[in-house]
């Protein structure tokens, strides 16, 4: 496999893999996505598996009406960044960044995060994704 072919491939499973955690689904997406360790860097998510699962059902829960496009992505190494564009609560609307690392036999194994509240106002006019 060449490494273009192996970059799409990781690009479509980080995808895959927040969209189904997303959307109400993060036990089938460890069992599809993720490999034997998750590291988490997220303050507010337990570090491994089930930390992972028990915030995205929680979020599910909490919040069943929230929305998410990926605006970009992009895969460097054994790295993929998630730029996407969030609705949650109220229609708030917020803009992040999700970082994978994938391991040689491309499953995820951890992940770093950044969101930001999109402001009802920017100066220069421009969206923020």
């Amino acid at each position: 496999m060449n490494d273009s072919t192996q970059l799409e491939m990781m690009k479509n499973a980080a995808i895959n893999f927040y969209q189904m955690a997303y959307m109400g689904q993060p036990e089938e997406a460890v069992a599809l996505y993720v490999g034997d360790e998750y590291l988490q860097h997220n303050p507010d998510v337990a570090d491994g598996k089930q930390g992972f699962i028990d915030y995205f059902d929680r979020m599910a829960s909490e919040y069943p009406e929230k929305n998410i496009t990926f605006e970009r992505v992009v895969a460097e190494g054994n790295l993929v960044a998630l730029h996407t564009h969030q609705t949650w609560l109220d229609q708030e609307e917020y803009v992040t960044m999700d970082f994978f690392r994938f391991n040689t036999s491309g499953k995820i194994i951890e992940h770093w995060d950044s969101i930001q509240r999109i402001p009802d106002q920017s100066k220069n006019g421009r969206l923020m994704y």
